[in-house]
């Protein structure tokens, strides 16, 4: 009897283990992964992003399931314009209303909305969005519960930006940076609690562990061109380490996107040094004399296009340093058009994917108060018909999505696309997106593939070896 009940425990072992396996041939998810500084499909091919953002920032942190929201509709007018990706907001006070309670059902909605961008096959970006900390500071981002100023003023209400150089935002921040009462604890169990439910979710890009970082009472450290190396290294890097942790101790499937502090936008460097597969690199180009003049960011303000570059470089050197995939992950807020061109263009030329902010304007609290007004790609919120032309037409563009080889080039001058790549033809077909249906390709080192007018032009390389394309 003895030995039967050994045998029966050991059948019982080799069962469950069948059950808990894979099926043969069984995938995971479809996922993006770093390749160099490029993000890569399972197929190897290198994928450019081109999309918008969508964060609701009050209460109850998620749009509205109605035509001013976000609906079905909205999700199938993004995929129509050909944009890949959407960075969608998830706010801590959501998750986390109470202190160490993670809130299932705010987590359904954004589940929810999350799917109607995935179904159509349009990655998601998940981002921990804040800006002024909370909105104890007239922003949004972190719980009431959270906050730890230690009872220190708030002089006078300055709004978006001006609140971060309050002495409360900022000891706020370093309470939080500090792991005051276990906040950043609680911060890290927040992000894992949303992994968990995104872990086995095909088209999520992943996590973007906190838009914006300001450094606290330590910004005039960062307020320079080498940077702040004690802030980004002792402070803020070990809060990102915490939620690294939490979030790889129930998901290694998804990228895992890094902020640097705020004023890195702004042309100051990076020094963070985080290390290890799946990293991305998440960061914003806004001007700064236009944003603090409310001027144009184009030909009016010419330093705009140096100061530019510079954040470009910035990105793609910390990048290379550090194993991290690139994305822009805001830029635009406003119905500048200069702007909007001059940005993309220097994105094209750095070969890095763009998130434009915002895809429409859902009272934004924290980006209206400074007066730029226009930020969404609507006169009405509720009506998809009333989409501003001219800035769609800066954005809704021809582009290469997937590269089958290693881009090189691109260049998008009027109404004429020029890409080049060294190509591997052994990653299958690069993919392009034209909006119209009527225009020319040619192609040297390859061949179109696709019938004529498709709006997902297909190359296929001849050849190992330097491709270039053409499309008017």
């Amino acid at each position: 009897m003895r030995r039967l009940s050994r045998h029966l425990t050991a059948l019982l072992v080799v069962i469950a283990g069948c059950l808990a396996a894979p099926a043969s041939g069984a995938t995971g998810p479809v996922v993006l992964h770093e390749q160099g500084r490029f993000l890569a499909d399972a197929q190897g091919r290198v994928v450019m992003l081109h999309g918008v953002n969508a964060v609701w920032k009050r209460a109850p942190y998620v749009p509205p399931t109605t035509a001013a929201g976000f609906t079905a509709k909205d999700a199938d007018w993004i995929a129509a314009r050909g944009f890949n990706v959407v960075r969608m907001g998830v706010i801590f006070a959501g998750v986390m209303p109470h202190r160490g309670v993670v809130d299932q059902r705010y987590l359904d909605r954004i589940v929810a909305e999350a799917k109607l961008l995935t179904d159509r096959k349009i990655w998601v970006l998940l981002d921990f969005h804040q800006d002024l900390y909370s909105e104890k500071f007239s922003g949004e981002g972190f719980p009431a519960w959270a906050v730890e100023d230690d009872g220190l003023p708030t002089p006078v209400d300055a709004g978006f930006p001006g609140n971060y150089f309050q002495p409360s935002t900022s000891r706020a921040f370093d309470n939080f940076y500090a792991n005051t009462n276990g906040l950043a604890d609680l911060y890290a169990k927040a992000w894992a609690a949303v992994a968990q439910r995104f872990r086995s979710t095909s088209y999520v890009l992943g996590y973007d562990l906190m838009n914006e970082p300001w450094p606290g009472t330590q910004f005039a450290t960062c307020a320079q061109p080498a940077g702040c190396p004690v802030f980004d290294q002792q402070v803020l890097q070990p809060v990102y380490e915490k939620a690294l942790a939490a979030i790889r101790a129930v998901d290694r499937a998804h990228l895992v996107w890094i902020e640097p502090q705020v004023l890195f936008n702004d042309g100051s460097q990076t020094n963070l040094d985080l290390k290890g597969a799946g990293l991305g690199l998440s960061f914003h180009q806004y001007c700064t004399s236009a944003g603090l003049t409310h001027s144009s960011g184009g030909k009016a303000t010419p330093e705009c296009g140096p100061q530019g570059d510079l954040v470009f470089g910035h990105a793609n050197t910390a990048a290379t340093q550090n194993g991290w995939a690139t994305l822009m992950t805001e830029f635009g807020a406003s119905d500048d058009l200069g702007d909007i061109s001059r940005v993309t263009s220097s994105a094209d030329k750095a070969l890095t994917g763009w998130v434009y902010w915002h895809y429409k304007e859902w009272a934004d609290p924290t980006t209206e108060s400074q007066g730029s007004g226009g930020q969404g790609l609507f006169t009405d919120d509720k009506d998809l018909r009333t989409a501003k032309a001219a800035k769609l037409a800066l954005l809704e563009v021809p582009y290469v999505r997937a590269y089958a080889g290693t881009p090189t080039s691109t260049v998008l001058s009027g109404r004429v696309l020029t890409a080049s790549w060294t190509a591997r033809p052994s990653a299958g077909l690069t993919e392009v997106w034209v909006p119209q249906s009527a225009y020319r390709a040619t192609v040297t080192g390859g061949s179109v593939v696709s019938k004529p007018g498709a709006h997902l032009l297909l190359v296929k390389a001849t050849r190992a070896g330097a491709v270039t394309l053409t499309v008017r």
